[in-house]
């Protein structure tokens, strides 16, 4: 067995998944039961998940508040003339009042169209492609696609909205996309395993510093832009350890970065005593 293998399992084996759960935008799906609400308020959360998790927790309560017990009914029965004052002054970072809003006015328009993001998302998928690219740049188009006009007063796509759906057709590592599709897909540890349509050997790994940190450690890649072709190339790498499920490692590899375990490879009194020994297992 390859050492690196060997090293992976044994931490994905030991991790202790639910205590990082409050540690992660993971936990909004999770306290639903219904499928409808777990994957709209998994692509709400997916979507404003980016920076430090302090500071993009609290928005996206915000955001989901107005819906309750059963946000997905809310968003199919939303209605910009009676709704829109639930989002007044909510904002993060690079997104304004009105791309939250229009992100909700998207998501009702979708689900009043397709019934449920699972539907829409499948008419796009197919085992025959090596991977869900294509799916997901698909997904992608048919939201921008959609007319804005009725809520910014004409037909744009402002930069604030446009970030909350990045698109493997121009490059974009997609993580929080990528982290949406993995917790619908993989029906294992914490993952929500919703989709069931969809194989987990065709997901792609939510790229964020993090993960491109640890990877480049491990020697899963040499890249150092955080892109698609980078995410694809790690993905592949973890497939030759698990062909079938190779993002079972993603939340445990994050999270050792998120905690601080990992700061990369010029800390080597940190690196000397990780438990997935990178500088040994390269050697």
């Amino acid at each position: 067995m390859h050492p690196l293998k060997k090293a992976l399992d044994k931490f994905y084996r030991d991790y202790d998944f639910n205590e990082r759960i409050k540690h992660d935008p993971i936990e909004f799906p999770r306290r639903y039961s219904d499928p409808d609400d777990m994957e709209i308020a998994g692509f709400i959360a997916c979507c404003l998940a980016y920076g430090k998790v302090g500071l993009f927790k609290p928005v996206i309560e915000k955001i989901l508040k107005p819906g309750g017990k059963h946000p997905a009914q809310f968003i199919r029965n939303f209605s910009l003339k009676n709704d829109r004052k639930h989002f007044s002054g909510i904002s993060y970072r690079f997104n304004q009042e009105g791309d939250i809003l229009c992100l909700i006015y998207l998501l009702s328009q979708t689900l009043n169209e397709w019934d449920s993001l699972k539907k829409m998302f499948n008419h796009y998928y197919s085992h025959e492609h090596e991977d869900i690219g294509p799916a997901l740049a698909g997904f992608v188009n048919y939201f921008l696609n959609i007319d804005t006009l009725p809520v910014y007063g004409k037909n744009i796509k402002p930069q604030g909205l446009t970030q909350l759906f990045p698109s493997p057709e121009k490059g974009s590592a997609c993580k929080r996309l990528n982290l949406f599709l993995r917790w619908m897909v993989r029906a294992k540890d914490i993952d929500l395993g919703i989709w069931d349509n969809v194989l987990p050997s065709k997901l792609i790994i939510p790229l964020d510093t993090h993960i491109a940190r640890i990877s480049i450690c491990l020697g899963l890649t040499k890249r150092t832009s955080s892109d698609w072709k980078t995410a694809k190339e790690i993905t592949d790498a973890l497939k030759t350890y698990d062909p079938e499920d190779p993002l079972k490692y993603d939340f445990a590899l994050c999270h050792h970065g998120i905690s601080g375990l990992c700061k990369g490879e010029k800390f080597q009194d940190i690196c000397a005593t990780c438990i997935l020994r990178p500088s040994e297992l390269r050697a």
